[in-house]
């Protein structure tokens, strides 16, 4: 009899111990979910993230899953040989755990030099002499910088209105009539040049609330109609009005309500500026010196291919007439960069580096005129293509 009560105090303290435990495991699975949930209802620019994680689970493609499957299944060798050159296991893990890239050096520096994930991109196309040991680079402007009490003095101002006509059609065969169907705007509107600012020599300060890339967007614009090609352009002082960081999302509302009200819209350049000293941003073309010009694609939005392919036609065409003034097509998607660069609200949508810190409005100026002449080309056969099959549909 004392046997059997022992027994079922025995059960009794354990069924107890049990229904804790189980109470525990829900609580936690709950608290757990419930975290979860509340980090991803934030928004983007509040969320954690790691760029360790992120660069790890980037690596992680579809074919390496197929290899992982196939380790196990030795049925999926004989569908893919090509499976069987697969790197090996403890290679792989050593990639995953450490990120680092055997044949990129920048896997290995990135996260012990402060700010060399501005480096961070991959070259799609490249030009003459291009690769990552001269990659575009932004710099990001001091707070108090972007305070107008605080900018420079300008100077060398002489002729600086000019302009320059190089091949500029005087009367274009061709024309959009009042439609407007380029879009010119500035994301990074106060980037400047140091020729043109009094006393600064700092590349990091090259910005100026007057002065700046929003003057090559006027070149581009005069070369482009005088082509034919209706253009809208939008000056507004996006970098005076919110913070480095929200600058892209700005930008994008004022695109958005451009889009809204104007439908013949099918092209979208935003004018930037890189900070790159004059030697790698300089190229001397027939004579003349030019400010290079880089394509830059968000590697995060659902227009990527097409965007990718509008960038590099224009590059190809650039080094058949003006050889060597394209460093060529960054791709950037990583954690330090935007990734997007509102190139989602178009497929027909451009990022281009006018130049570095050093560079001058007469150069300048002579690259706006030669991607008006290459765009121009490129936008009159794609009219010519569209028109051939409306009406080959037409006749159908």
């Amino acid at each position: 009899m004392k046997s059997t009560r022992n027994s079922g105090l025995f059960l009794t303290v354990q069924g107890t111990n049990l229904i804790k435990v189980t109470s525990f495991i829900l609580l936690f699975m709950l608290l757990v979910f419930s975290i979860s949930g509340l980090l991803t209802s934030l928004k983007p620019q509040f969320r954690p993230m790691s760029n360790s994680v992120n660069t790890a689970t980037n690596e992680v493609n579809g074919k390496m899953l197929y290899q992982l499957m196939a380790w196990e299944n030795h049925h999926f060798l004989s569908i893919e040989d090509d499976l069987t050159a697969s790197p090996k296991l403890t290679n792989l893990i050593f990639k995953l755990s450490s990120n680092i890239n055997l044949n990129d050096p920048r896997s290995l520096l990135g996260r012990e030099l402060p700010g060399f994930e501005q480096f961070d991109g991959k070259i799609l196309v490249a030009g003459e002499g291009s690769n990552y040991t001269n990659m575009p680079m932004e710099s990001a402007p001091p707070i108090e910088i972007m305070k107008a009490e605080r900018e420079a003095s300008l100077q060398n101002l002489e002729g600086i209105d000019e302009g320059t006509e190089n091949g500029t059609p005087s009367k274009p065969l061709l024309t959009t009539g009042d439609k407007k169907v380029v879009h010119l705007y500035f994301t990074h509107n106060r980037e400047s040049y140091l020729p043109y600012l009094q006393g600064v020599t700092d590349p990091d300060l090259a910005y100026h609330s007057q002065l700046n890339v929003t003057k090559i967007g006027d070149q581009l614009k005069a070369g482009l109609e005088a082509r034919g090609i209706g253009t809208s352009i939008d000056k507004s002082d996006v970098m005076g009005s919110v913070k480095m960081a929200a600058a892209y999302s700005k930008s994008g509302e004022l695109v958005r309500e451009t889009l809204a009200t104007n439908s013949d819209i099918h092209y979208l350049i935003d004018i930037h500026r890189d900070a790159r000293r004059k030697d790698k941003t300089t190229p001397i073309i027939n004579g003349q010196a030019y400010a290079q010009l880089v394509f830059v694609v968000g590697g995060k939005n659902p227009n990527y291919e097409k965007n990718l392919k509008l960038a590099t036609d224009l590059h190809n065409l650039l080094q058949e007439k003006y050889k060597g003034i394209s460093w060529g097509v960054l791709m950037k998607k990583d954690a330090g960069s935007n990734g997007v660069y509102n190139q989602n609200l178009s497929d027909n949508a451009l990022l281009i580096e006018f130049g570095g810190v050093d560079n001058t409005f007469e150069e300048l100026n002579r690259s706006a005129d030669a991607l008006a002449d290459v765009f121009s080309e490129y936008f009159w056969q794609a009219e010519k293509v569209n028109y051939d099959v409306e009406q080959s549909t037409d006749k159908q």
